[in-house]
């Protein structure tokens, strides 16, 4: 994927996160138990933490040579995995999702993890402007 289409997936990442956030907040509210939508909370908001660090990844990639592509989908699967088992958690009560989750927050480790690591990695080698 581009550069630019990190930019583009977690923008509109953001925006989903915005309109589910708006939903739960809304729509679902009266629906919900109060733990399930504080789990459908925890989702939107991991979401978007998130999807601001796909457009920081697209971002950073513009001004450095070193490809940034793993931390990117690292943060696109927790994103899947982590807020998407939250949301069918909280939204239909299968509590085996629970168990799903942590993988998510692993990705999530993983593409801070890279993310630090690559520019510990460029400061070294690459001259300064």
């Amino acid at each position: 994927m581009r550069d630019k289409r990190w930019i583009a997936t977690g923008s509109f990442l953001a925006f989903l996160a915005v309109l589910a956030g708006a939903f739960g907040a809304h729509g679902l509210k009266t629906r919900l138990e109060p733990e399930a939508l504080d789990i459908y909370q925890v989702a939107v908001r991991y979401q978007m933490y998130h999807s601001l660090a796909l457009i920081l990844v697209g971002v950073l990639s513009y001004h450095t040579s070193s490809k940034l592509t793993a931390a990117a989908w690292a943060f696109l699967s927790g994103i899947v995995i982590f807020s998407g088992s939250l949301y069918l958690l909280a939204l239909t009560g299968l509590r085996w999702l629970g168990a799903v989750t942590p993988l998510g927050g692993v990705a999530f480790l993983i593409g801070w993890l890279i993310l630090a690591l690559k520019f510990c990695w460029i400061s070294k080698t690459e001259p300064r402007e």
